[in-house]
C-alpha cells in the first residue's frame, strides 16, 4: 500500500506547465472557455505532447511558442511548415489539419478536394519537432554543453581539484561507479558500460528536473511519454543482450538447477527464462512511464477541484484553492527527491540486468 501511494504522488508539479495538447486557433479558444470544465480534457491535455510550447494565458488569447511540422504525404510529397499555421479561422494549412476530435483527434490528417480527411492516407508520415521532442533536444544541448566543458577541464588539469560544475556531478559520476556499476557488473567489466549507465541517469534527472521548471523550457511531460521510456527500454533491451556471454544464454536454454520434468518434454522453464529477455526492458519502461505519469494526474486532478468547486458555487472554489494549492506546493518539494530516484532506479535495474548478462560461471 505505501507503494502505491509513493508511485501516486510523483511529479506532480511537471503537469502544470505542460502545454496544450491541441493545438487550436484563438476563436476556437474563445468558444471552449464558455463551455462547461471538463476534467478528464483537463487531465489528458496537459500529459499529452503538444505541437507547440503553451507560454501563458491571457484575456482569452493563447501565447504559444510554434514548433516545426514536418509531414511527407504520399499525395504532396514534403512540407515544413511552423504550427502556428493551424491558427486561422478554419484551422487548416494546405490540405492538413490537426484534428481536436473524432478517432483522429491530436493528430494531422490530409484532407481531399472535398475538405473530408482522405481515408486512403488519412494520417500522413509525422516527422515533427513537438513538445516533447524539442525538450529532448534541450536535455541533450544542456548535457553536452555540461560534460564537454567538464571533461576537457580534467583533459587539461587532471590533477588540480573540482571546481565549479565539477563539485555539482562528481559525487553523482562516483556514486554511480562506485555504488552502481562495479557492484552489479564487477570491476573487470563496469568500466565499459559507465558511459552508457551516466547517459541514462543524467537524461532522466534532467528531464524529470526540467519539467518542474514551470516556464519555458520546462514543463514537458518527457518521462512520462511512453515512447520516450520505450526507446530507452529499447537502448538497454540491445545493450543487455549484445554483451550477454555464452553462460547467458546457456542458462536460459536449460536453466540450471530446475528439475528434468520442468525442462522435458514441455520446456516451461526454458520458456520462463525466455521471456524474461522481454519482461526486463518492459519493466523498464512501465514502470518510469507509470510512476511520472501518475503523479501529473494526481497534480491536475488537485488542480481540478478549485474549478469543479468553483462550477458549483463560486465562493467555495475560493475556499478549496488554498488547499489545494498547499498540496501542490509540499508534493512539488517531494518531486526534487523523486526526480532523481526515478532515474537512480532505472539506471541501478539496467545495471543488474548487464551484470547478470555479463556473469562469468562459477
Amino acid at each position: 500500500m505505501k507503494a502505491r501511494v509513493r508511485l501516486s504522488i510523483l511529479i506532480t508539479f511537471m503537469l502544470l506547465a505542460a502545454g496544450k495538447t491541441d493545438v487550436q486557433a484563438n476563436e476556437e479558444h474563445k468558444k471552449s472557455d464558455s463551455k462547461p470544465f471538463n476534467t478528464a480534457d483537463f487531465i489528458f491535455e496537459h500529459v499529452g505532447d503538444a505541437y507547440e510550447w503553451h507560454i501563458l494565458t491571457f484575456n482569452h488569447h493563447h501565447v504559444s511558442i510554434p514548433l516545426p511540422v514536418i509531414l511527407y504525404s504520399k499525395n504532396s510529397g514534403l512540407h515544413v511548415f511552423l504550427s502556428n499555421k493551424f491558427h486561422n479561422q478554419v484551422g487548416i494549412y494546405k490540405s492538413f489539419k490537426l484534428e481536436t476530435e473524432g478517432k483522429y483527434k491530436g493528430k494531422i490528417v490530409e484532407l481531399n478536394s472535398m475538405g473530408q480527411i482522405d481515408e486512403k492516407f488519412p494520417v500522413p508520415i509525422n516527422f515533427s519537432i513537438t513538445k516533447n521532442a524539442f525538450s529532448i533536444i534541450i536535455t541533450a544541448i544542456l548535457m553536452s554543453a555540461i560534460f564537454i566543458s567538464m571533461a576537457n577541464r580534467y583533459r587539461r588539469a587532471p590533477n588540480s581539484p573540482p571546481r565549479g560544475l565539477q563539485n555539482v556531478f562528481e559525487p553523482f559520476i562516483n556514486f554511480i561507479k562506485d555504488e552502481i556499476a562495479i557492484p552489479s557488473i564487477g570491476e573487470k567489466r563496469y568500466s565499459h558500460f559507465m558511459p552508457f549507465l551516466l547517459t541514462l541517469f543524467f537524461f532522466i534527472w534532467f528531464s524529470n528536473m526540467l519539467g518542474l521548471i514551470p516556464i519555458f523550457p520546462g514543463g514537458a511531460n518527457v518521462t512520462g511519454n511512453i515512447s520516450v521510456t520505450m526507446a530507452l527500454a529499447i537502448f538497454a533491451f540491445f545493450t543487455i543482450n549484445r554483451h550477454a556471454n555464452k553462460d547467458y544464454w546457456k542458462h536460459i536454454v536449460s536453466p540450471p538447477g530446475i528439475p528434468i520434468f520442468l525442462k522435458l518434454p514441455l520446456p516451461i522453464m526454458p520458456f520462463v527464462e525466455f521471456m524474461g529477455i522481454f519482461i526486463k526492458p518492459f519493466v523498464l519502461m512501465v514502470r518510469l512511464f507509470a510512476n511520472i505519469l501518475a503523479g501529473h494526474m494526481v497534480a491536475t486532478v488537485l488542480l481540478s477541484l478549485i474549478f469543479i468547486f468553483s462550477a458549483m458555487i463560486t465562493w467555495l472554489g475560493f475556499a478549496v484553492a488554498p488547499v489545494s494549492l498547499g498540496f501542490l506546493v509540499f508534493m512539488t518539494l517531494l518531486e526534487l527527491l523523486v526526480a532523481l530516484i526515478q532515474a537512480y532506479v532505472f539506471t541501478l535495474l539496467t545495471a543488474l540486468y548487464i551484470g547478470m548478462a555479463t556473469e562469468e560461471h562459477h
